[in-house]
């Protein structure tokens, strides 16, 4: 299911919109504005994400033990790389 919206977008905006499309980085104007939503969508659920991983470390931070151990593990992985 989808809906249909209308949105005023100023006129130098609509420049930037068409040259996308017309580059053919998109097929239409309504594909690049669905992409740009979606991209908005992902990145503010990202986001929120960290936020909440921040919080749970700053409610229960690492110990100095746990911060040796990941250091040693990423040092060790590291090294296992064939590169």
């Amino acid at each position: 299911m989808s809906e249909q919206i209308a949105v005023r977008i100023p006129d130098q905006l609509i420049a930037g919109l068409d040259h996308l499309v017309s580059g053919g980085r998109f097929s239409t104007r309504a594909a690049a504005v669905r992409s740009a939503i979606e991209a908005l969508v992902d990145s503010e659920r990202r986001s929120a994400q960290g936020e909440a991983i921040a919080a749970g470390y700053r409610a229960l931070p690492q110990t100095e033990d746990e911060i040796e151990w990941a250091r040693k593990a990423a040092v060790h992985s590291i090294a296992e790389e064939p590169w």
